[in-house]
């Protein structure tokens, strides 16, 4: 979890003055020590930078009909009616799913689709250095199974971490279309903060700063509280 809020400090260049040595070790930290892709994680994530909470445009509030979200979503489902699931009971099944499959199961097979279909050859390679280095270490130990049961099981609580850090300081803000509001505004009206305490900073990356992240998406975390 810590070398996600790592990676994502080096994908939003934050970290070195020169974009080129950002992008390296960002390659580095999600490829080689998570097993994931940096343009994967760079496609995903500016879009959800350039707008924040707005349907067909961030992906991170695409929930494939599993969850509605805010004001408006919610009203046009009904006056649709359209029902997928349940959804007067979401709240309820929200912790059966999103939490603890996110990245376990959707991002997992969302990441390895999406290298082999756009053909992220340098991503991929990187992603197989940290599934040689994993199972290398821990087969003489647990085996095959075991192994990939120990995988399973740590991404099953990095996806509980991931999901309560991004969630908690967006979800509770308006989620809606595009309503061609300025930047600012944009950006504003999808954020929120979080206490600050050094636990919180510790735990969530310093996003519980998350407007100041999504007005200075370039700054490094530390500064964030000034």
């Amino acid at each position: 979890a810590q070398a996600g809020w790592l990676q994502h400090d080096f994908g939003h260049l934050s970290v070195f003055k020169k974009s080129s040595w950002n992008h390296i070790v960002h390659k580095f930290i999600i490829g080689h020590l998570k097993g994931a892709s940096a343009n994967w994680w760079n496609h995903r994530h500016f879009q959800h930078h350039a707008k924040p909470n707005i349907f067909k445009k961030d992906p991170d509030v695409n929930m494939l009909h599993i969850f509605v979200l805010g004001d408006t979503q919610p009203v046009e489902y009904g006056k649709k009616k359209l029902k997928y699931l349940p959804y007067n009971h979401q709240h309820e099944y929200f912790f059966l799913i999103f939490p603890p499959l996110l990245i376990p199961v959707y991002f997992q097979i969302q990441i390895i689709s999406t290298m082999i279909r756009h053909r992220f050859w340098a991503d991929l390679v990187w992603a197989i250095t940290y599934y040689i280095r994993y199972f290398i270490t821990y087969i003489p130990f647990y085996g095959v199974l075991g192994s990939l049961f120990l995988l399973t099981f740590v991404r099953f609580l990095e996806s509980h971490w991931f999901v309560w850090v991004t969630q908690m300081n967006h979800i509770p803000m308006e989620i809606d279309r595009e309503k061609h509001r300025d930047w600012l505004s944009s950006q504003l009206a999808a954020t929120c903060n979080i206490e600050q305490s050094f636990f919180n900073d510790w735990f969530t990356g310093h996003l519980n700063f998350q407007i100041e992240h999504h007005l200075f998406p370039t700054m490094p975390r530390h500064n964030f509280w000034k």
